[in-house]
């Protein structure tokens, strides 16, 4: 579905290269982990994947569209949730859902009967008319993620998607995403939480300093490192235990 072909990032106002050389391959309904720590290079990478920043060299295609001539085309196939609520706080959670469907060309009642299903689905339809405001942030991390996939997409980047929200919620979105690939969707999804990237992921990519260091399947990886027992200790002795605090 996603292949990536030594694709580097060098933002003009940095020193080094925040994505270097990557490649990688993604195959239809895989749901694909990408990990790493704080600035390794993740929400680059999904932004180039995007078309929301331009590779500085490299290429990509999903499946099988190169961005460069089918940039149309790419943004009607992927879906993004971004790591930041990206919702209209005054107006409603349907609203809001409303607008984002029109965006993508969907209207009249076939929208609205989507947008009703897909708020039942997420345990929200009780909310439907009440403003994003007065919501919750596993509310609004709900809200966020149906506005991505009202146009159906073939491939959804997930950018924390379970940050700071209650164990419910939480659970309600990951049982929501496993669903949702069951149904086709290929799931590409960034996350600090590993316990939870070891249990929902069916491959994962670790990277740091823009570069990938490891890829495969949680146990296979967990299995190759010495003494590890699970996700996190292969994190660990692939990235080391120094904080990575920037400003």
């Amino acid at each position: 579905m996603i292949n990536i072909e030594q694709i580097s990032k060098k933002y003009k106002s940095a020193e080094s290269y925040s994505v270097k050389d990557l490649d990688l391959f993604i195959a239809e309904k895989e749901i694909f982990g990408l990990l790493g720590p704080n600035g390794a290079g993740k929400t680059t990478l999904i932004s180039m994947l995007c078309s929301l920043i331009k590779p500085t060299s490299g290429a990509f295609t999903i499946n099988g569209l190169n961005y460069k001539n089918n940039k149309n085309q790419l943004k009607q196939l992927i879906g993004i949730v971004p790591q930041e609520y990206a919702l209209y706080p005054t107006l409603t959670a349907f609203e809001n859902l409303k607008y984002f469907g029109s965006m993508y060309g969907l209207k009249g009642k076939s929208l609205d009967d989507k947008i009703n299903d897909k708020l039942d689905q997420l345990g929200l339809l009780k909310f439907a008319h009440k403003k994003i405001e007065t919501f919750s942030g596993g509310m609004k991390r709900r809200i966020n993620l149906i506005a991505s996939l009202l146009h159906n997409p073939n491939v959804l980047f997930l950018d924390e998607p379970t940050v700071g929200v209650d164990v419910q919620s939480k659970n309600v979105i990951i049982d929501f995403l496993q669903n949702l690939n069951k149904e086709g969707a290929t799931i590409i999804y960034t996350s600090h939480h590993l316990n939870e990237a070891e249990s929902f992921c069916t491959r994962v990519a670790i990277v740091d300093q823009g570069q990938l260091i490891a890829k495969g399947k949680p146990a296979e990886l967990i299995k190759s490192q010495e003494g590890a027992q699970n996700l996190e200790d292969v994190f660990l002795g692939l990235t080391g235990k120094g904080l990575r605090d920037s400003a």
